[in-house]
């Protein structure tokens, strides 16, 4: 992948994916598919103890131009019982809540809340 390593977005993004390569997180996995660095998918298991324990869910991120000053849109792909199927999830770590983002928060934080 070749991108502007000035942009404080691509710098972000870039730091972002190499620490969770290098994670041994257990619940997702999440990374950009091809070569647009905007766009991230992540599969997620169902948290212990819920009703969507056991459960495997498959989901976008859609990271805006300025990253990580904006928050990121996040759908779901297969259904999970919570959210519509692909269409924008409704999180305060979401763009529906632009007020309540903190740029702190990363991909990882986005997918353990």
């Amino acid at each position: 992948m070749s991108f502007n390593q000035n942009s404080p977005t691509i710098r972000r993004l870039m730091t972002e994916l190499k620490e969770l390569q290098k994670s041994t997180e257990n619940d997702f996995v999440a990374g950009p598919i091809g070569q647009d660095l905007f766009v991230w998918h992540f599969t997620i298991k169902g948290p212990r103890d819920s009703p969507f324990e056991g459960g495997i869910y498959h989901g976008k991120i859609i990271f805006p131009q300025n990253y990580p000053y904006s928050p990121p849109d996040i759908y779901f792909l297969t259904p999970n019982g919570r959210f519509e199927t692909n269409r924008k999830i409704c999180l305060t770590m979401t763009s529906f809540h632009p007020d309540q983002w903190n740029p702190a928060w990363d991909v990882r934080t986005t997918l353990t809340s």
